[in-house]
């Protein structure tokens, strides 16, 4: 069955970085569109990053520009959103998740079928 197993999260000081892994099992990785999100506590679901299926074409939230990047390695069934210059609100369990064969990007939760089970990311000195 399908399962994405992130990790990479931490504690790390405010200035920092991390690199999050997302790996994919279960079903043709190249087919789907992988996004990022994280929720802080009392929080909804908010999506981070997002990168596309075939072509790896990539978007970001206002609060990640400049400042997060995400890629992918088919070959490895691997996704991963480098966070570098961490800041304390970036604090939140980050998530992946896929879209349904050829989805598309999209920064809401509900086009998502897929997701992993979080990691933790504090940001805090």
């Amino acid at each position: 069955q399908v399962q994405l197993v992130e990790s990479g999260g931490g504690l790390v000081q405010p200035g920092g970085s991390l690199r999050l892994s997302c790996a994919a099992s279960g079903f043709t990785f190249w087919y789907h569109a992988i996004g990022w999100f994280r929720q802080a506590p009392g929080k909804e679901r908010e999506g981070v990053s997002c990168i596309t299926s075939s072509d790896s074409i990539t978007y970001y939230a206002d609060s990640g520009k400049g400042r997060f990047t995400i890629s992918r390695d088919n070959a490895k069934n691997t996704v991963y959103l480098q966070m570098n210059s961490l800041k304390p609100e970036d604090t939140a369990v980050y998530y992946c998740a896929a879209t349904s064969s050829w989805g598309s990007c999209s920064p809401r939760v509900s086009d998502y079928p897929y997701w992993g089970q979080g990691t933790q990311v504090t940001v805090s000195s």
